[in-house]
């Protein structure tokens, strides 16, 4: 596995700039997700790093060495997209070993079983190796993509949204495999998401992406809590963070336009009354919706509270976050 660098990539289709001036290095053995909405300049990222596009600016390093002169077969990487991408009229374990007979590998047949073997065990997927990828399931057809990347062993992992197509417990189920996975290998992964649960739960490393710039780069804790502007903090946090007006309650520092308040950093019993306008009860938490003076906040509270619609409580801010004007940190 290897460090990946990024110094200065500039990306333009057109008139369009996909990113602008990105410095980034991914640590070996990192599992780094790039998060932020469509647009952001996420897959463009993979892509080059991948050799799939060619950067107009800047340099790409894998291991202490450009690759921008390297074609994509030269530069042993992995890419899994989010459609599955297998070949239907072959079985599992065809499918695993098509990128191992391809004319730049050409591993010999014996190892390629013992490869296959290895990664199917790891996938939880051996007792499918004689299926056809038909009669697979959802789930099941993205690990046999996941193991046709595995099975290479290259020095980095790319993936673009791979479980964004699948139901939400597999989405949970799979998310789980790809830590398991990331811990026993050992891997360099990039990971790109718009899914803030994906950062939150696998990732070592989050990037947020805005507009083609990365505007924080950070464990996923850190970045949860010391955002430096207001749209990398709504980027993170469910239920999102509460923008609101800096003057709605006491206390903001200069130069302050926007209060940012995380729904679990609103005390209650004190401070100014709010209406409660509808209580969600989701079983392991209870979110109450309030109005403010006219501004609409979430907090939450006890799962098992008996607060209904239509009574008021007293709230103040704990731990708030404050921006300026252009939405930058203060404080």
């Amino acid at each position: 596995m290897a460090e990946v660098v990024l110094t200065g990539i500039t990306k333009r289709f057109g008139r369009d700039t996909a990113l602008s001036d990105v410095s980034l290095t991914v640590p070996d053995g990192a599992f780094v997700v790039l998060l932020g909405p469509t647009g952001a300049g996420k897959t463009t990222t993979l892509r080059l790093i991948a050799g799939l596009e060619t950067p107009d600016a800047g340099d790409i390093t894998i291991g202490g060495e450009s690759v921008l002169g390297l074609t994509p077969a030269q530069r042993d990487v992995a890419m899994v997209f989010q459609q599955y991408s297998l070949y239907p009229h072959m079985t599992v374990r065809d499918n695993l070993a098509f990128p191992l007979r391809s004319p730049i590998l050409r591993t010999p047949e014996h190892e390629i079983t013992g490869k296959i073997n290895e990664v199917a065990e790891v996938l939880h997927i051996a007792h499918k190796l004689n299926n056809k990828a038909t009669a697979l399931s959802g789930g099941e057809m993205q690990r046999v993509s996941i193991g046709r990347a595995l099975v290479r062993a290259p020095q980095l992992f790319l993936m673009d949204e791979p479980l964004s197509s699948l139901d939400a417990k597999l989405r949970a189920d799979l998310r789980i495999e790809l830590k398991r996975i990331h811990s026993a290998l050992g891997a360099t992964l990039l990971y790109v998401t718009h899914d803030q649960i994906e950062a939150m739960t696998m990732a070592s490393h989050v990037g947020v992406l805005d507009h083609g710039r990365l505007a924080q780069f950070g464990p996923p804790r850190e970045i949860y809590e010391n955002p430096v502007s207001l749209t990398v903090a709504g980027r993170l946090g469910l239920p999102r963070i509460n923008a609101l007006p800096a003057d709605l309650f006491p206390g903001a520092p200069a130069g302050a336009a926007t209060i940012g308040l995380r729904p679990e950093h609103i005390a209650q019993g004190e401070g100014q009354t709010a209406q409660i306008t509808r209580v969600e009860h989701l079983g392991d938490q209870t979110r109450l919706h309030l109005s403010l003076h006219g501004h609409d906040i979430i907090t939450l509270t006890d799962p098992h509270t008996d607060l209904r619609g239509g009574q008021s409580i007293a709230i103040a801010p704990r731990k708030p976050l404050y921006f300026d004007a252009s939405g930058v940190r203060l404080a």
